[in-house]
């Protein structure tokens, strides 16, 4: 079925407005008329399938037949944090959080990130990223938009993390590790955490310093196996392997 995601100011007290860009989207390009019937997600926690009753040059309009609960993400949420890869890379990351149902995604400089520096190039993607994350929760139909935070310093995220209280914070590591995920997630490092912070590199990982200065915030570093992963492909393990250990896969 198709799902399309609407601003919440697009409801009216029948069914919803549709203007705009989503207007050109929704019957220019995917061909939508009078009859056509689909779902309209607006982030309130639930989905109403619609049935177009009326279309006009800019506009039309939609009348809901059913609506029903979408549920939400559970906690502990998980909170991903990637050194900045190429972007085609970040791009493939965002989208696959979305879909597993990631809380956050921050993207953030380090000594082997594909960016070295904040500019222009990065500011421009933010455009990219909402529109990347808007079309994943259509496609999987989540209740809420994933936050994609802007890029910035590993500093800056670990100044960010040491602030919450009842977060749990790993880092996958290719280097000598003695903890399992599994075991980092059985409680001996924090119990009934609220959040998961996870901080994944880019390629080449993390350098030597960029470990030590983990471990000076108590973050130990884990193993998810003998294998070296791509980073795109470390991120989707991790976040499923804490999905499963956490029990958030119901």
């Amino acid at each position: 079925m198709r799902r399309y995601w609407l601003s919440g100011d697009a409801k009216k007290e029948a069914g919803f407005l549709i203007e705009g860009e989503k207007f050109k989207h929704i019957f220019g390009v995917c061909r939508q008329e009078v009859g056509s019937k689909f779902e309209v997600l607006i982030g309130d926690g639930f989905a109403y399938f619609v049935e177009v009753k009326l279309v006009s040059k800019k506009s039309a309009e939609v009348h809901v037949l059913e609506t029903r609960k979408v549920d939400a993400i559970h906690r502990p949420y998980i909170h991903l944090l990637v050194s900045h890869p190429k972007p085609a890379k970040l791009d493939e990351i965002i989208e696959k959080s979305v879909e597993l149902g990631v809380r956050s995604v921050t993207p953030f400089l380090s000594d082997y990130s594909y960016f070295k520096s904040m500019g222009p190039k990065l500011e421009k993607r933010v455009e990219r990223w909402s529109k990347i994350v808007k079309a994943a929760t259509e496609q999987c139909g989540r209740s809420e938009i994933m936050e994609v935070r802007k890029c910035v310093s590993l500093d800056k995220c670990l100044e960010s993390f040491n602030r919450e209280s009842d977060a749990l914070g790993l880092f996958p590591y290719e280097g000598e590790s003695e903890l399992a995920i599994k075991d980092a997630l059985s409680g001996r490092m924090l119990k009934n955490p609220k959040d998961v912070w996870v901080f994944v590199g880019s390629e080449g990982g993390f350098s030597k310093r960029e470990v030590e200065r983990f471990q000076g915030d108590k973050l130990s570093p884990v193993t998810l196996g003998r294998q070296i992963l791509r980073v795109e492909t470390a991120c989707v393990a991790i976040v499923s392997v804490i999905k499963y250990e956490l029990d958030l896969m119901k």
